[in-house]
């Protein structure tokens, strides 16, 4: 009596003797699959080929993914490039938060930027960067160790904003010394879009702009 064989079992026998179809090639012509592309029944042969073209369609997709976020990344980086270059060329320190933000605004289109400093020198101590800083503010900002973003929660630091009101989305940036746990200043930016700015988002350039307004604005320090 001939013992019926479960696809299991046929499976294993033919992942064990990869040349079965070799040796029994004229089966591979009997083999039908259904399509899901074409809709009937095809052979093996044309059934690989559509696995074939369905990993490469995912394949190229993938690519031009991966191209799409290198041409977004050198973009950024050139950006940074010419704001890094901007505060290197500011002539007085007194003038730095300005051609800080200006940058910001300009280079990156960030449509509203502004900063806040304390523990500043004597000489700037009347600036428009030092006024209207709370205690609770200066504790929040030393409790960002990296950038926020997200929405506007009617943050404080966001009413330094000119138009905070049409403000939906933002970035909020400790600014400190190198090693240093407490932040001497937070750099805001904000937008009316409110996927500008996201939860989800890599902070990554935030990280970076935040470290270079830090190094850029520290000689302004006591």
């Amino acid at each position: 009596m001939t013992t019926a064989l479960d696809s299991a079992t046929v499976a294993q026998y033919l992942a064990e003797n990869p040349l079965f179809f070799q040796e029994h090639a004229g089966l591979l012509a009997q083999v039908q699959l259904s399509s899901p592309l074409m809709g009937r029944a095809v052979s093996l042969q044309e059934r690989q080929m559509e696995v074939m073209r369905e990993k490469y369609k995912a394949l190229e997709l993938r690519m031009a993914e991966l191209l799409h976020m290198a041409q977004d990344n050198d973009a950024i980086t050139h950006k940074l490039h010419l704001w890094t270059r901007a505060l290197l060329l500011a002539r007085n320190d007194v003038d730095l938060p300005y051609t800080l933000i200006d940058g910001l605004r300009t280079i990156f289109d960030v449509p509203q930027v502004t900063l806040r400093m304390w523990r500043v020198a004597p000489d700037y101590s009347h600036t428009w960067f030092v006024q209207d800083v709370s205690d609770d503010t200066r504790l929040f900002a030393n409790g960002l160790v990296a950038p926020y973003c997200g929405t506007n929660n009617d943050f404080e630091a966001v009413r330094w904003l000119d138009g905070a009101d049409q403000v939906r989305s933002t970035a909020i940036l400790p600014l400190r010394v190198d090693g240093a746990s407490d932040a001497f200043g937070l750099l805001i930016l904000g937008s009316p879009d409110p996927q500008r700015f996201t939860a989800a988002m890599a902070t990554d350039f935030l990280g970076h702009i935040g470290d270079t307004s830090s190094a850029a604005l520290a000689c302004l320090l006591d």
